[in-house]
């Protein structure tokens, strides 16, 4: 009796190329995806030998989406999405509309018609959040406010993409394509936001309670597999059922799976138990994305390909720049989101194929998306490796960063209503994400003047309401700690987890105020070392001083006990 083994086959090359092309990409200083995608190419159908089934590893590739998303909703609640909506939300619908236009006008030069370059400028201007998620890891960033807002943007960019693939098929009569009509067109609009609406409400108001509670109930049996099934089961059961049910993608339902799960109190061990498979279907996902590329449309139509880049890295990278500088967001922040929207991944996939099967696109436009992502997501962690390099230089140019950066906005100043005694000998707090707010309360009960220089610019305005003194910007540029005060501050506290940004907001307060003492927070005790080296400061490491306060709670035990036993 013979037995089918293609799954067997696929997942086996698919990891055992990927593993060697993965090493060899290291080895020559290349991020490891880049393997992965040359693995891909090479067991692909446009390449002689291996050939895996495409299928199979299309599928495993969406467990892995699910999952990576999955993790990502266990990182970033909705407060967090929240918090950034004022930015993500305006600035993923223009740079959509911006992406998808350069698209179209594209495409009219090639001579292809409305249809078919709306649906392939909507493919462009779609970034990968797997992609994304993989650098923003990779760095120790997606936790820091340039990391939610990266995300926020594109949660925001799925949400309209999913409504985009509901749109297509009744509006593709009208474009040129097949499907239903434009009379179909609002009764199906209303149907999915409906489906959308109603899932949320349901994740909102009865998945949270239950989900927790749930995973709460498997941890109690101390069982470990059990536990790790149960994170499994529910990112891949909600996301099926998210799709089944409500008519949602499965990476959206993935993700508000993580979003509610995070209001446990064990979702860092769910993350921690989920993320050995999280990697490998994630590799999985790369590869799947080689293996569809064909690389014969490089020597068929270099020009084309080279627009396609042109539109993915200069175009949209660009135009999120401007738009996040438009918003009054820092110079890093602006780096970043152009980076992180310098790619396509996933959607862009979807899109392409919807619109093959509508007849919209050729297939020389499905060819030129993929040929674009392979490329895109290829260089797209050189681009996060410029961005350091690329601030320094702009600031060295203060004028030029200056007229990029400065526009007349007064949450980056401070009120002149502010008293002058809480002006002097104050606490400069940076940062406040959940250890810069636990730090102002401590602060605030002791009775000690505090300023908060954050780069969210929705939390300066709450802090602002709550009569806290705050002002908007990045605190590794001197103007922001000239408003902060720090001439006449006591104490400079960073509270963000950022090496090399540190080291620069201690130089800064230190040439202003040669007195001033600094402490700051690390990741880990090489970090602490090399800032207490280099800014002479208190730093403190999180795990450290978890162990340092547990001591002193066992050693007062143990004080208490030994008082009570000679009573």
């Amino acid at each position: 009796m013979e037995h089918d083994l293609s799954l067997i086959t696929t997942i086996a090359a698919a990891l055992g190329f990927g593993l060697v092309f993965g090493m060899i990409a290291v080895r020559l200083k290349l991020p490891a995806l880049v393997g992965y995608l040359a693995a891909g190419i090479v067991i692909g159908p446009g390449t002689p030998g291996i050939v895996a089934n495409v299928e199979l590893a299309s599928q495993l590739a969406e467990i892995g989406v699910m999952l990576l998303m999955f993790g990502v909703g266990l990182h970033f609640s909705l407060g967090d999405l929240l918090n950034v909506r004022k930015i993500a939300l305006p600035g993923a619908i223009l740079q959509i509309t911006v992406a998808t236009a350069m698209g179209v006008g594209m495409t009219h030069l090639w001579g292809w018609s409305l249809g078919s370059g709306l649906v392939f400028g909507l493919a462009l201007s779609v970034a990968s959040t797997v992609v994304l998620l993989r650098a923003l890891e990779s760095r120790g960033l997606l936790d820091s406010l340039n990391g939610r807002i990266a995300v926020g943007w594109l949660v925001v960019e799925d949400l309209v993409t999913v409504l985009m693939l509901v749109l297509l098929p009744a509006l593709s009569g009208a474009l040129g394509g097949k499907g239903a009509g434009e009379a179909a067109l609002w009764p199906m609009l209303g149907k999915t936001l409906a489906q959308v609406a109603a899932f949320v409400a349901f994740m909102l108001l009865v998945g949270r309670k239950l989900f927790p509670w749930f995973l709460w109930r498997v941890a109690r049996t101390g069982s470990r597999e059990l536990f790790t099934l149960a994170v499994i089961a529910a990112a891949v059961g909600i996301a099926y059922e998210a799709t089944a049910l409500f008519g949602v993608s499965f990476a959206l339902g993935a993700f508000f799976a993580g979003m509610v799960l995070r209001e446990s109190a064990l979702s860092h061990r769910a993350a921690e138990e989920s993320l050995p498979l999280r990697d490998a279907f994630s590799v999985l996902f790369f590869v799947s994305v080689g293996m569809l590329f064909d690389p014969q449309v490089l020597l068929d139509n270099p020009l084309h390909v080279l627009g396609v880049v042109a539109v993915v890295l200069v175009g949209k990278s660009v135009a999120a720049f401007l738009l996040v500088l438009g918003l009054r967001y820092p110079l890093n922040t602006a780096l970043t989101v152009s980076a992180a929207l310098a790619q396509i991944g996933e959607f862009s996939f979807i899109l392409a194929a919807l619109g093959r099967s509508l007849g919209l696109l050729p297939e020389l436009g499905q060819n030129l998306i993929l040929a674009g992502a392979f490329i895109s997501i290829a260089i797209n962690p050189l681009l996060f490796k410029l961005n350091d390099p690329l601030l320094r230089w702009l600031r060295e140019r203060s004028d030029l960063a200056r007229k990029l950066e400065r526009s007349p906005d007064p949450l980056a100043e401070l009120p002149m209503s502010v008293p002058h005694e809480r002006l002097t000998g104050q606490v400069v707090l940076v940062g406040y994400g959940s250890v810069g707010r636990c730090v102002a309360m401590d602060l605030a009960r002791q009775g000690v003047h505090f300023v908060v220089a954050e780069e969210n610019r929705e939390l300066v305005e709450q802090l602002r309401k709550r009569d806290i003194p705050a002002v908007a910007g990045d605190a590794t540029e001197p103007a922001v700690l000239i408003q902060a005060h720090i001439a006449r501050a006591a104490v400079l506290v960073i509270a963000i987890s950022d090496t090399m940004g540190a080291r620069s907001m201690v130089e800064i307060a230190r040439a202003l105020n040669p007195s001033i003492q600094c402490v700051a927070r690390s990741r880990n005790e090489q970090e602490a070392q090399l800032l207490r080296d280099d800014t002479g400061g208190t730093v403190l490491v999180g795990k450290q001083e978890l162990a340092h306060s547990m001591t002193r709670c066992v050693v007062a035990s143990l004080a208490q006990a030994q008082t009570q036993s000679h009573h």
